[in-house]
């Protein structure tokens, strides 16, 4: 009973033993501040990767893709059995986008995806990455009406009435500038006419037929600078693109070809990347803001290589019905997606004899707990990398070196860490060999009115042990509050400094992400106590062994 009771009064009544207790406090509350942040990021990490992709994945490097999908999906049914819970067919092939913005082109390396709406949502967390609320239910590469991410601040008009109003400005404008085009012939004309009348030149029928000419030739050289009419009794230039492309019909009642008329029409739909056609900038203000080069309603120009043994380049047309936003730049900057069957028509991978189609990716989804490496290896076997030149990979695979840098970093940062509590560890060592020496004679008392040394040195690593749980409990109660109010603490440093904790033009997350795990809560706090009940042994045998006689002879 008296060893509890001497801890307790050294604990009230040293005040150094009030710094072992802060540094113990530090240490474990930043342990636990650190840990939950990196647990935060690394599952917010983990749960986008593995949303933008499948769980695994085989992708064909031959240029003209993998022929007989159909065959490949019940094979490879065959094989996972059933772990497999869905699969989905896509085209991937390096492109090149053009924008055109405000009259500049801007071109942007892409990787255009083509996919089956139907399936590739079964496969990852495509839809709920797009900006329209009714397309995160099911995914369409129609043009929508309007509505597009109402609750985003400052995203432009976008959809068909957009499309539709910036289509009539533009023809508004396009016929103002003809209509002062014309009349700056006309005055030209009549200046013309002017100077011939004041030098005489009307007056012989021979002048008047010059005149009749030269008002032909300005009729001709007129019509020569507008161009084609596209007047009902004029040439007809057809559709951009073949009206198949559209689902629609190409020709009217009467067999004649039909004009595609933007307004009302639209060129296959693309999906794009948010970072492929904007620009996160600060404003005068310092808020940070998105600004397009273009939007869901805009017509933009995708350029590719097709399917053939000898490549050429495809030019296309696009209509953007959607923007897609993962929060991962790798993906936001570098995806675009249409519709499958249209890229395999573009690039031509569709036999016109046996209508047979060819793809170059197969994504498959499996069942929660399955084994992917097991599921790897399988497939690996039966499509050899000496005969099929596939790649086959799981979503860890893919992303293996960011994977492993962020666990390298939680690693060298835990041992970074923990330093501080072994400083507290020393600090706890030299102050308890000061109470030893400065105590050398309540030692020698006590040893001589019949404490055993085991008895002594309890005092000691008792003492020990209680510094190491009051430092890590109260660590761990800070540690806890911090992690809760985190984005509290990191606005109000925002305010005091003016500096942004975490820049949203370089972070792709809003709040700092925060897993608390009681597993590191148990393990911070039991290293604590180790450190600092064993920083307390060395003292506490050196006391066990003072002798009461020696302890007791100079006093």
């Amino acid at each position: 009973m008296y060893r509890l009771l001497l801890c307790f009064r050294y604990l009230r009544t040293r005040y150094i033993a009030l710094a072992s207790i802060i540094s113990v406090t530090l240490g474990v509350a930043t342990l636990i501040v650190v840990n939950s942040v990196m647990a935060g990021f690394s599952a917010e990490m983990h749960e986008r990767l593995h949303g933008l992709a499948s769980d695994i994945l085989i992708e064909c490097h031959a240029s003209g893709g993998m022929p007989d999908p159909e065959g490949h999906l019940k094979e490879i049914e065959r094989i996972v059995g059933d772990d497999l819970v869905g699969s989905s067919c896509s085209v991937h092939v390096p492109s090149m986008l053009g924008i055109d913005f405000n009259g500049q082109l801007i071109t942007r390396h892409v990787n255009l995806v083509g996919i089956d709406a139907k399936t590739y949502d079964t496969v990852s967390h495509f839809g709920r990455y797009l900006i329209h609320p009714d397309n995160q239910e099911q995914v369409s590469f129609d043009l929508r009406e309007n509505g597009f991410s109402d609750e985003r601040e400052n995203f432009p008009a976008s959809g068909w009435q957009y499309r539709k109003a910036r289509l009539a400005y533009e023809k508004a404008l396009a016929d103002e500038r003809a209509r002062i085009e014309e009349m700056d012939r006309a005055v030209s004309r009549l200046e013309n006419e002017s100077i011939q009348r004041s030098a005489g030149e009307l007056l012989t029928n021979d002048n008047t037929t010059a005149d009749q000419e030269t008002a032909n030739d300005d009729t001709s050289a007129d019509q020569a600078a507008a161009g084609p009419s596209f007047a009902a009794d004029g040439p007809n230039l057809g559709r951009m693109i073949p009206a198949e492309m559209m689902g629609g019909v190409g020709t009217d009642a009467n067999g004649e070809i039909e004009m595609f008329d933007p307004s009302k029409e639209q060129y296959p739909g693309i999906i794009l990347g948010i970072s492929t056609c904007s620009n996160k900038l600060r404003d005068d203000n310092g808020n940070v803001r998105d600004h397009y080069y273009c939007r869901p309603g805009d017509d933009v120009r995708m350029m590719f290589p097709n399917a053939s043994e000898n490549p050429k380049v495809v030019n296309q047309k696009f209509t953007v019905v959607d923007l897609y936003e993962s929060g991962m730049s790798e993906y936001d900057s570098t995806f675009a997606f249409v519709r499958l069957d249209h890229l395999q028509d573009f690039r031509g991978m569709i036999d016109p004899i046996s209508g047979g189609k060819s793809i170059t990716t197969i994504q498959l989804k499996l069942a929660e707990g399955a084994n992917l490496n097991a599921v790897r290896d399988a497939l690996r076997l039966r499509f050899p990398p000496d005969t099929y030149a596939y790649s086959i990979q799981t979503w860890r695979d893919m992303q293996g070196p960011l994977l492993a840098a962020v666990r390298l970093e939680t690693t060298i940062l835990n041992i970074l860490l923990f330093l501080i509590i072994a400083v507290a560890g020393f600090g706890i060592l030299a102050t308890f060999f000061m109470i030893v020496v400065e105590k050398t004679r309540d030692i020698g008392t006590l040893k001589a009115l019949g404490a055993s040394g085991t008895g002594v040195m309890s005092i000691f690593l008792s003492y020990g042990l209680l510094l190491g749980i009051v430092g890590s409990g109260v660590g761990l109660l800070g540690g806890v509050m911090f992690v809760h109010r985190i984005n509290d603490v990191a606005g109000l440093i925002e305010r005091i400094t003016g500096q942004e904790v975490f820049d949203p033009t370089v972070y792709y997350f809003t709040e700092i992400p925060t897993i608390i795990n009681p597993f590191t809560l148990c393990w911070v706090m039991a290293g604590a106590v180790a450190i600092a009940a064993g920083a307390s042994v060395l003292p506490a045998m050196r006391a066990a062994r003072m002798h009461p006689v020696t302890a007791l002879r100079f006093e």
